[in-house]
């Protein structure tokens, strides 16, 4: 793993889910059993992420966008508190 992705102190763990490819209008899709084993719903929204090294692109995030409301809330909070 390239140093640019990895955990930044955090108890994070990774597991490969699946393997993924883009279909000729440049989507991807998530297998049924891994929608089904995260509860994953037609349209919900996702943030991609992209991280990027000396070398180009490292690796590609997908955050859901209620968990990154929160993310950004604690990193913002306390600075608008000031």
């Amino acid at each position: 793993m390239s140093e640019c992705c990895a955990p930044l102190g955090e108890n994070i763990s990774f597991e490969l889910e699946a393997i993924v490819s883009f279909d000729d209008r440049g989507q991807l899709v998530l297998p049924k059993d891994l929608r089904k084993k995260f509860n994953l719903s037609a349209g919900e929204k996702f943030a991609l992420i992209s991280c990027t090294d000396q070398e180009g692109l490292c690796c590609l995030s997908l955050i859901k966008t209620k968990a990154l409301n929160s993310h950004i809330g604690r990193v913002l909070g306390p600075m608008m508190a000031k």
